[in-house]
């Protein structure tokens, strides 16, 4: 299944939005947990949701 990670600015300007594929939530959380922290956006407002619109990762 294709998961969407999007990362906020405190301001709401979209910094990133891309998608992955992954087997589970549970490996999509994973994935875009890494993904946020190749690209050092951990403690940035981020989101990973599956295709059917389920928050499977949320930080604010």
């Amino acid at each position: 299944m294709t998961y969407k990670i999007t990362v906020f600015e405190a301001n709401g300007e979209k910094l990133l939005e891309d998608s992955f594929e992954a087997g589970s939530e549970k490996e999509a959380k994973e994935l875009g947990e890494k993904i946020l922290e190749e690209k050092g956006y951990l403690d940035h407002t981020h989101r990973v949701t599956s295709p059917l619109g389920k928050l499977v990762l949320f930080h604010v």
